[in-house]
């Protein structure tokens, strides 16, 4: 397995609807990048990461929830829907494709979505509070949506500005000779 690089905002990925993964392309070297996927999202450290943050545009993220579910595995979604969707909850989300980003953003408490697994295979999951919020955040990200997306303009701005900042002060740092 290998580690891949996650991209970061404003990176133009991240901002393009993905396309579905078509059935034909479900087989061992696709597995390959899920497993890549998971040790990635694993070593990040992160509970969900979208195929666009690896620069891959296509409808599929993977999730690790086990820290909160113990009986849960990591797994992938492949051209996940939402079904059904109930009740607000508010959760404060990171991501990691926006460097310290924090904020509080709301999203449904409960969903049920169908989704293919690993070898093709129709899914149905049904789930409230983290592990719906997770899905809904990587959903996003199949759909050109950052989390800073779901936040208020004046937030988003004021994050926005944060962030241009850092980049300027890499942008900056001093040479090592």
């Amino acid at each position: 397995m290998a580690l891949l690089p996650i991209i970061e905002y404003p990176h133009p990925t991240l901002k393009k609807v993905a396309r579905e993964v078509d059935l034909a392309e479900i087989n061992d070297a696709f597995r390959k990048i899920i497993a890549d996927m998971i040790e990635t999202m694993i070593e990040a450290p992160g509970v969900g990461l979208a195929a666009p943050q690896v620069n891959i545009s296509k409808r599929f993220f993977v999730v690790d929830v086990s820290n909160y579910y113990p009986d849960r595995k990591p797994f992938v979604l492949i051209n996940p829907v939402i079904l059904e969707k109930s009740g607000r909850q508010t959760f404060e989300e990171g991501c990691l494709s926006l460097p310290d980003f924090r904020e509080d953003v709301e999203r449904a408490k409960k969903i049920k979505a169908k989704y293919l697994d690993e070898f093709g295979k129709e899914q149905i999951i049904e789930d409230e509070d983290f592990l719906a919020i997770v899905i809904q955040h990587e959903l996003d990200h199949l759909d050109g949506i950052v989390a800073a997306d779901r936040i208020s303009p004046m937030k988003r701005m004021m994050y926005l500005t944060k962030l241009k900042k850092m980049t300027k002060k890499a942008d900056r740092a001093p040479v090592a000779l």
